[in-house]
């Protein structure tokens, strides 16, 4: 099952996968870590009450998304969790009228092609500031 229920969110597991499990959100902070679910939407899998998967989509609610945070517990991947919920993300966006939709990653892009994302085209006008302490790891440099 997937839910936007915010309160249904495991805080503790999905605190544990982005900052111990993942190379985008490593030592995130657990408060950190609750203020992005509060100020985004969350979405999270569940198998009876386990919860087995979590991303979140930062958006304005009428234009744009960044879908973030993804993350497939282990024992479930290679299932079709991850395309599942990404489509199952973009199908409920897209029904509130939201046509653009971007994210990020270092090694993951067949599953995303799957749910129909592609390089970014026009990435020369996109501009940033990036101080995170895992920005490296993010870029896949030393």
């Amino acid at each position: 099952m997937l839910t936007e229920d915010r309160e249904r969110v495991d805080l503790d597991q999905v605190h544990r996968w982005l900052s111990e499990e993942s190379y985008w959100a490593a030592g995130r902070e657990r408060d950190v870590v609750m203020r992005s679910v509060e100020g985004s939407l969350p979405y999270s899998i569940f198998l009876g009450d386990e919860q087995v998967g979590f991303a979140r989509a930062v958006t304005d609610g009428a234009t744009f998304a960044w879908i973030c945070d993804v993350y497939i517990d282990p024992a479930h991947r290679g299932h079709g969790l991850g395309t599942w919920m990404i489509d199952s993300i973009v199908e409920s966006l897209t029904e509130r009228g939201i046509l653009r939709f971007l994210l990020a990653t270092r090694d993951a892009h067949e599953v995303y092609r799957r749910s129909g994302f592609s390089e970014l085209a026009g990435a020369q006008r996109f501009m940033e500031i990036d101080r995170r302490p895992t920005r490296n790891a993010i870029l896949g440099h030393s």
